[in-house]
C-alpha cells in the first residue's frame, strides 16, 4: 500500500494581502515540502518580500491561509469565527519560520554571540550556558569564530548578515525564509553569504529566499517561482525557468540580468 504524501512544511493557500487601496498579494498559492528549497523572483514591487513576511505574520495577510506543518500561522477558528492569534501564540509559531533580513537587523549593544544567544534563551527556553555553546558551534560553522564577542559595528556587512543568518539557524526553525540577503552587501562581500546558504541547502534544510542572484537561484533551488503583479506566474525547475522562459513577463524580466539574456 502506498503511503499518503506528507503534509508540506509551508502550506499557503488563497493569500491576499492589500496595503490601502493597494492590492499587493492576489491569492497566492504555495506549497514547499520538507527539505525543499524554493526562489521567488521577480520585478520590484510584485510581491516578493510581502508574501515572505506573511508567512510568520510580521505582515497580517487579509485573506487566505499559511500554515507551517498543518498549524494556522496568524489564526484560529473559534465558535465566534476567524480569530488573531495572541502574541504569545505567535512568538511560539513564528519561530518555527524564522527570516534573515536584508538590513542584518542585529542588536547594535550585543555581541555577536549574545545575538544568536538571545532567541535561544527567550524562545527556546536555553540555559545561558546551553545558548552559548550552541552559539559557539555555528558561529564557527559559519567561518567567525574570531569574532563571538565582537559588536555588530566591529564586524563587515558580510560578517554580520552571517551572524544573522546563524541566528535563525540556530533556532532549529522549520523553514528558512531568506529575504534579498545580499542586497545591501558590497559586491566583493556577496559571496561569502552565498556560500552559507549553499551549505544549509545541501543539508536538507526548509528554505525559502527572495533574490536577485539568479545564477545562485539556478544553481541552489529545487523549484524557482517567479511572481508578477501580486500573482505567482510560474513555478517550475530552474532549468525551465531560466533555459526554456516560457512566459513573455518572464523573458521580459531576465533580460535584465546579461547571464540569461538569449536572444530570440
Amino acid at each position: 500500500m502506498t503511503a499518503a504524501p506528507a503534509e508540506p512544511v509551508i502550506r499557503i493557500a488563497g493569500i491576499t494581502k492589500s496595503f490601502g487601496s493597494h492590492q499587493v498579494l492576489k491569492g497566492i498559492d504555495l506549497a514547499v515540502g520538507k527539505g525543499e528549497v524554493v526562489a521567488i523572483i521577480g520585478p520590484s514591487g510584485s510581491g516578493k518580500t510581502t508574501l515572505l513576511r506573511c508567512i510568520n505574520f510580521l505582515e497580517e495577510y487579509d485573506g487566505g491561509s499559511v500554515r507551517i506543518d498543518g498549524v494556522e500561522v496568524g489564526y484560529k477558528d473559534t465558535a465566534d469565527g476567524r480569530r488573531r492569534r495572541s502574541d504569545r501564540e505567535l512568538a511560539r509559531i513564528r519561530v518555527e519560520a524564522a527570516m534573515v533580513f536584508q538590513q542584518f537587523n542585529l542588536f547594535p549593544h550585543l555581541t555577536a554571540a549574545q545575538n544568536v544567544m538571545l532567541g535561544l534563551v527567550k524562545s527556546r527556553g536555553k540555559s545561558k550556558g546551553e545558548a552559548r555553546q550552541i552559539a559557539e558551534k555555528w558561529l564557527t560553522r559559519v567561518g567567525l569564530a574570531a569574532k563571538f564577542d565582537a559588536l555588530p559595528s566591529q564586524l563587515s556587512g558580510g560578517q554580520q548578515q552571517r551572524v544573522g543568518i546563524t541566528r535563525a539557524v540556530a533556532m532549529e526553525p522549520k523553514v528558512l525564509l531568506l529575504d534579498e540577503i545580499t542586497s545591501a552587501l558590497d559586491p566583493e562581500l556577496v559571496g561569502e553569504v552565498l556560500a552559507v546558504v549553499q551549505e544549509l541547502a545541501a543539508e536538507g534544510r526548509t528554505m525559502i529566499l527572495v533574490t536577485h542572484e539568479m545564477a545562485f537561484a539556478r544553481e541552489v533551488a529545487d523549484r524557482v517561482v517567479f511572481t508578477d503583479q501580486g500573482r505567482i506566474v510560474i513555478d517550475a525547475p530552474p532549468a525551465t525557468v531560466f533555459d526554456d522562459q516560457p512566459n513573455e513577463r518572464l523573458r521580459s524580466f531576465l533580460s535584465r540580468f546579461a547571464a540569461f539574456h538569449r536572444p530570440r
